[in-house]
């Protein structure tokens, strides 16, 4: 089944840069954008992720939010001629605070699909703050309403197809219970890939104090290994995906395991921009 997605903007996120590729600019601020998405062409719309509460709970992080009026998760939305109760699931690729902020929007009528390691990971205390209390309270009470929760065990199940077109698999890597959304465009696989990628040109592109080529540079914000991370980048690059869509970037267009464009704001669409593959080895 050919699906569309369209990619909400929750407003933007100023945070330390190296927090995000780990070693870059230290100390310096950086901002980025906080994305959503949305699933269109199927039987009902899927969401997947919900961005930050609001500006205030960023600050607990040291971070500033950006978000306005325009970036309320109803009027993305509507942008797309979709109304919040019409939303049948909404996705989480993680439950880190600018990911889950707004499922209390959506009544318990939506189910909210998480893997269950990531819930047992948000009360670990293993990322605090990072699992804000209000987000983490809230999905509890989903869990004691019957049909409002789904728990899914990626790591052990392998990828599941929740509906036609759209498959969930283990991520193995920023938190321990990440997963990447697999969606079937008209041109192709589109992953969503949460934060396993935070930036494509200085991670991937030309990653920031590597070595050699396609040796990814990591972010600064991961729960696991280093390796885990480098290892998860690299699936994504060699898997069937043609398109990878991370939260806090543009997405990507990918071939033979390089970054060969990139898109604005729906998949599949327009390149806008092509990215020349670097020369690590010159003549």
């Amino acid at each position: 089944m050919a699906l569309e997605i369209k990619i909400l903007d929750f407003g933007d996120i100023e945070l330390e840069s190296s927090f995000l590729v780990l070693g870059r600019d230290c100390g310096r601020t950086r901002r980025v954008p906080v994305y959503g998405f949305l699933i269109l062409g199927g039987r009902y719309p899927v969401v997947v992720d919900t961005g930050y509460r609001d500006n205030a709970i960023m600050a607990t992080l040291g971070m500033r939010g950006l978000q306005f009026h325009e970036n309320m998760i109803e009027r993305q939305l509507a942008n797309h001629g979709v109304r919040i109760g019409d939303v049948r699931y909404v996705l989480h690729t993680h439950l880190h605070i600018d990911h889950a902020g707004k499922d209390d929007h959506f009544s318990m009528s939506t189910t909210v699909v998480i893997n269950r390691r990531e819930m047992e990971y948000s009360v670990s205390g293993l990322m605090h703050p990072q699992y804000p209390k209000p987000d983490i309270i809230h999905l509890v009470e989903r869990l004691h309403t019957p049909g409002a929760l789904r728990l899914e065990d990626l790591e052990i199940s392998g990828p599941i197809e929740l509906l036609p077109g759209i498959v969930l698999e283990a991520a193995g890597a920023h938190t321990e219970g990440s997963m990447n959304v697999h969606v079937e465009t008209a041109d192709g696989i589109a992953t969503i890939c949460g934060d396993v990628i935070y930036d494509f040109n200085d991670q991937i592109v030309e990653p920031v104090r590597s070595f050699g080529p396609e040796e990814y540079q990591v972010t600064g914000n991961h729960g696991g290994s280093k390796r885990a991370e480098k290892a998860a980048i690299r699936k994504l690059m060699y898997s069937d995906a043609r398109y990878l869509l991370p939260v806090h970037d543009k997405p990507a267009k990918i071939e033979g395991g390089q970054v060969v464009g990139r898109l604005d704001m729906a998949v599949p669409g327009p390149v806008s921009q092509s990215v020349p593959r670097r020369d690590w080895f010159p003549a």
